[in-house]
């Protein structure tokens, strides 16, 4: 059975990235780049922290301040399952080189994303 795997990573808007980038590295030790922090448990497990622009339509257009980023072992057959309960997709999956997305609406009305990382 399709199921999430853990935390992906957390996303929030914020007014100046760069600037939040730059407190979290001075005060906690964050590195990172323009795509966040990656944070390594185990060889395969990657866990990611990335502040966001304020003016960013990436967790959808209405007052969402955050998204969470689900890793899951299958996109295509949780989507699939998630469907036939009547939970759509938001938009159209995407691959990129680091693995598969996809994003669905959760019972309150925030965005989610979920993520099948590339083996």
């Amino acid at each position: 059975m399709a199921r999430v795997t853990g935390i992906g990573g957390v996303f929030y808007k914020v007014a100046d990235p760069a600037a939040t980038r730059a407190w979290y590295a001075e005060h906690l030790g964050l590195g990172g780049d323009a795509y966040g922090s990656m944070f390594r448990a185990a060889a395969d497990d990657v866990s990611i922290w990335n502040p966001f622009n304020a003016a960013t339509d990436y967790f959808g257009t209405g007052a969402q301040r955050f998204m969470v980023n689900f890793r899951v072992d299958d996109l295509d057959a949780l989507l699939a399952a998630l469907a036939a309960k009547g939970i759509a997709a938001v938009g159209t999956p995407i691959d990129e080189s680091y693995g598969k997305f996809g994003w669905i609406v959760d019972c309150d009305g925030l965005k989610v994303e979920l993520w099948e990382p590339k083996s």
